[in-house]
Formats: C-alpha cells, sequence, structure tokens
C-alpha cells in the first residue's frame, strides 16, 4: 500500500522553483534515502509531507490524507528538522514532558529507554548538550510519539561514526517492529545504503530517480 504519494507537486519561492513536477509513490513499511546536492528540494519536499508549508501547485498525500488540512495526521507523522529546534532552556526531562502532553499517542518509555541507552541525563538543559546529543534528544522525541511515518532532515550530520550506527540501527529496527516508514535526507551515502531499502535522487528541483534500491 502506498504510505505517501504526490502528484504534480511544486513548491514555489517568489520566482524561484524549489521543487517542480514531483510525481512520487513511497510504499508503506520502507526506510526511504533522499539524496541529492544543497539546493535541490530535500528540505522542501519534507515540509510539504510534515504539513508546515503548502504546495503552489499538485499535491502530496500520507495515506489518502492531505498534510496541513487534515487534523487526523498530526499525531501519525513525526518530524525531526535540520536545525533540531528544541527550547534550549529546557531540561531533557521537561521536553520528554513537553511530547508527553503534546502528543496522544506518546510513549515515554521508548523515548526514556532511548536517551537512557545513550547515557544523556534527564536532568541537563538541551542549551548544555552537544549538537549530537540534541539530535538524539529530537529523535528520542519523534520516536516517543510513535509516528507511522518519520521524516528526517539532515540528522547524521552532528553525529560521530559509532553515533550514525547506532541512531541507523534505532530507525531500523523501529521500521521492523513496528511498520515505520521512515524518510532520511542525508549527504552521508555510505551510511544510508547499509540501511535504506528505497531511493529519491533529487536534482536541480525535479525528481531524477525513485525506485528500490536492489532494483535500480
Amino acid at each position: 500500500m502506498t504510505g505517501i504519494e504526490a502528484a504534480g507537486l511544486g513548491k514555489r519561492y517568489g520566482s524561484r522553483w524549489a521543487l517542480r513536477d514531483c510525481n512520487l509513490r513511497i510504499p508503506r513499511g520502507r526506510i526511504v534515502a533522499l539524496v541529492g546536492p544543497n539546493g535541490s528540494g530535500k528540505t522542501t519536499l519534507l515540509h510539504l509531507a510534515a504539513g508546515l508549508i503548502r504546495p503552489t501547485e499538485g499535491a502530496i498525500s500520507i495515506d489518502g490524507a492531505t498534510p496541513g488540512h487534515d487534523p487526523g495526521l498530526v499525531g501519525k507523522v513525526g518530524l525531526v528538522a535540520q536545525d533540531v529546534p528544541l527550547y534550549r532552556g529546557f531540561t531533557v526531562k521537561e521536553t520528554l514532558e513537553l511530547g508527553r502532553r503534546l502528543n496522544r499517542r506518546w510513549d515515554d518509555s521508548v523515548a526514556r529507554t532511548r536517551l537512557g541507552q545513550l547515557g544523556i541525563p534527564e536532568g541537563q538543559r538541551i542549551g548544555e548538550l552537544s549538537g549530537g546529543q540534541r539530535a538524539q534528544v529530537a529523535l528520542a522525541l519523534a520516536l516517543g510519539k510513535r509516528p507511522e511515518v518519520l521524516l528526517l532532515d539532515e540528522p547524521l550530520a552532528n553525529l560521530d561514526p559509532l553515533a550514525r550506527r547506532s541512531f541507523m540501527q534505532t530507525l531500523l529496527d523501529s521500521a521492523t517492529d513496528t511498520g515505520l516508514t521512515v524518510v532520511l535526507s542525508s549527504h552521508l551515502v555510505a551510511d544510508l545504503e547499509r540501511t535504506c531499502d528505497y531511493l529519491i535522487l533529487l536534482a536541480a528541483s525535479r525528481i531524477q530517480v525513485a525506485g528500490d534500491i536492489d532494483h535500480l
């Protein structure tokens, strides 16, 4: 079954098209590598799928519902944005409490177990954590939401090699256990090819290639 589908999808900022003529069908339960050079439209595609912005033309849907229009999608879609927008004055514990209060499907054990395995203390403030630790807190927050679709925008950029391996293993385990659909944008292709089974290549604001990695 199709998890994410786009038809003639485009987004324009002023006279510049960030994404155009995007036609796409991503099956459920896949771990998708979203790759391409800077400015190719990767972040725009993720933000459209999350419902943070609306298309200039065409349409995008998740399980037949429209992001940004259907309130039922809010609890089903998780996003870890590139700049990891967490409240720097909050402690880790307060951040998890915020996640619990904002999400009806919240699973506290998922988030706390993940951070406990990484040794990130709950009493420490977000602003005192390293960039890699903040990325891990953001991932734990997204997984605690128990989403059906998880969108990740360059989450590996601030992680060391061991943390990247742990991060990717967590995604693989979550997708295997729950049927989670993951779309992962990254420039670190070597890390993606060990985990992802579906590829989308963006260049010049258009999809150049999309399909099963084994077939491609």
